[in-house]
């Protein structure tokens, strides 16, 4: 278990375009289960390899604590519908800001021995699939703030009490 530097906001890094992975290797393996670790340890639901400073199209998802997706090299192959809610993000802790998603996503990727397979996820897997997949074309969910970012005292609060 290794636990990494979650990069935050302003961190150059977040900005840039991910590398595609090719090879399913023992360090793409590793920094998956990495990445869990992380996530679990923030209190995410979601995270990208350019948070923990890694340019490489990886994401891991977990809206349910029981349900843990890998998607290398994800691409979104359908959207219906559109919610619209308060969004967070491990690299701009204690803050939040109204996005417009779709509700319904479709995504093609490969798992960590590079298997593809397809997954669908509705509601909060659907923003999260959506937001993490932002993140490996350096985009931040604050490019689609409604409004403004506001200060989420009860988040913080409940990530001081978790840690």
């Amino acid at each position: 278990m290794a636990i990494r530097t979650i990069r935050e906001y302003g961190d150059e890094v977040l900005t840039r375009v991910c590398k595609e992975v090719k090879e399913s290797t023992p360090r793409i393996k590793e920094l998956v289960s990495d990445m869990f670790d992380t996530m679990y340890e923030a209190n995410g639901v979601g995270l990208a390899a350019p948070q923990v400073g890694i340019l490489k199209r990886i994401v891991v998802i977990d809206t349910t604590g029981e349900d843990p997706h890998v998607l290398i090299n994800p691409q979104i192959l359908e959207t219906d519908g559109e919610q619209t809610g308060y969004e967070g993000c491990l690299s701009l802790p204690g803050k939040s800001g109204v996005v417009t998603r779709p509700n319904y996503v479709k995504v093609r990727a490969y798992d960590a021995d590079l298997k593809e397979y397809e997954l669908e996820g509705t509601e909060l897997l659907a923003r999260a699939i959506c937001h993490e997949l932002d993140h490996l074309d350096g985009h931040m969910y604050v490019d689609l703030v409604e409004g403004e970012l506001v200060n989420n005292e009860d988040l913080n609060r409940e990530q001081d009490t978790e840690e």
